[in-house]
C-alpha cells in the first residue's frame, strides 16, 4: 500500500512483542509509525530499523505511558517528527503484576491500572482532537481474553483490560459519526515475553491447542486501522485459539 502522505500511526509498548509485530504491519500498510518504548531502547531501535529496512518511516520515542505528561510527549513527538498528525492510535502498552486479590497490594493494582488503562485514556483523549478535525481515525486498544473470562489472580489485569473494553465502546458511541472508530482486540496466550512463564499444561484450555504469534495478533489490528473496517465501530475481536468461546 502506498505511504499515506496525511497521517502517522502511534504504537505504544512497540519495542517488543505484539507491538513490534503491530507497528511493522502498520509500516506495511503505508503508515509512518512511532514506536513507542519504556525502557527498550536497543528493542525500539531494532523495530525502527526493520521498517525502514523495508522502506517504511518510523522513529522510536520513549515514554512511560503511566506518566500523566506521556500522552501530549509522545502525540507532539510523532507529529513533529513526520509532520501531519496521529490518526491511527494503538495502545498497546502493558504490564502484569498478579496476585490473589486477597494478597494483591495497592501498589500493585494501582500501577497495573494506570499503565493500563489510565494511559490509555490519556492517550485516547489527546489523539482525539486531530483526529476530531480531521473527521478521521482509528483508535485501537489492546485488550485481553482476561477482560472476557476470569483468571484467577490477575484481578488488577483483568480489570484494565475490561475497562479498556468499556471505555473502546464510549468512545465509539461518542465519536463514530465523526468518521472514528474505536475498537478493541482480546488477545489470549500470546508467544511473547510477558507468557515466557506460563505453564504449557494451560494450552490443553485452548480450543486450538497452540500459543498465538504477535503477528496473528498485528494482522487484525491491522485490519481495524485500514479503510476496510471503517464501519467496524465498538468491537472486540478475541484473538485467542477460542479460549473465550
Amino acid at each position: 500500500m502506498a505511504e499515506r502522505p496525511d497521517a502517522c500511526a502511534l504504537v505504544t509498548g512497540a519495542s517488543r512483542g505484539i507491538g513490534a509485530a503491530t507497528a511493522k504491519s502498520l509500516a506495511r500498510d503505508g503508515w509512518p509509525v512511532a514506536v513507542n518504548y519504556r525502557s527498550d531502547a536497543d528493542g525500539a531501535a531494532a523495530v525502527v530499523a526493520e521498517i525502514e529496512a523495508s522502506g517504511g518511516r518510523a522513529v522510536a520515542l520513549g515514554a512511560d505511558v503511566a506518566s500523566p505528561e506521556a500522552a501530549d510527549e509522545l502525540l507532539t513527538g510523532a507529529e513533529s517528527h513526520f509532520g501531519v498528525p496521529v490518526l491511527a492510535l494503538v495502545n498497546n502498552a502493558g504490564i502484569a503484576a498478579d496476585n490473589l486479590i486477597s494478597m494483591l497490594g495497592d501498589e500493585e493494582w494501582q500501577r497495573v491500572i494506570d499503565t493500563n488503562l489510565t494511559g490509555a485514556f490519556r492517550l485516547t483523549r489527546r489523539a482525539l482532537k486531530s483526529m476530531l478535525r480531521a473527521r478521521f481515525g482509528r483508535i485501537v486498544n489492546i485488550s485481553s481474553v482476561v477482560g472476557l473470562r476470569a483468571n484467577p489472580g490477575q484481578a488488577n489485569y483483568a480489570a484494565a483490560k475490561a475497562g479498556l473494553i468499556a471505555m473502546t465502546k464510549t468512545v465509539t458511541v461518542e465519536v463514530a459519526r465523526r468518521g472514528i472508530t474505536a475498537n478493541a482486540v482480546a488477545p489470549g496466550w500470546i508467544d511473547t515475553d510477558m507468557t515466557a512463564d506460563v505453564e504449557s499444561e494451560l494450552l490443553s484450555h485452548v480450543p486450538a491447542r497452540r500459543a498465538g504469534t504477535p503477528e496473528e495478533v498485528a494482522a487484525c489490528v491491522s485490519f481495524l486501522a485500514s479503510d476496510a473496517a471503517a464501519y467496524v465501530n465498538g468491537a472486540v475481536l478475541a484473538v485467542d485459539g477460542g479460549l473465550a468461546a
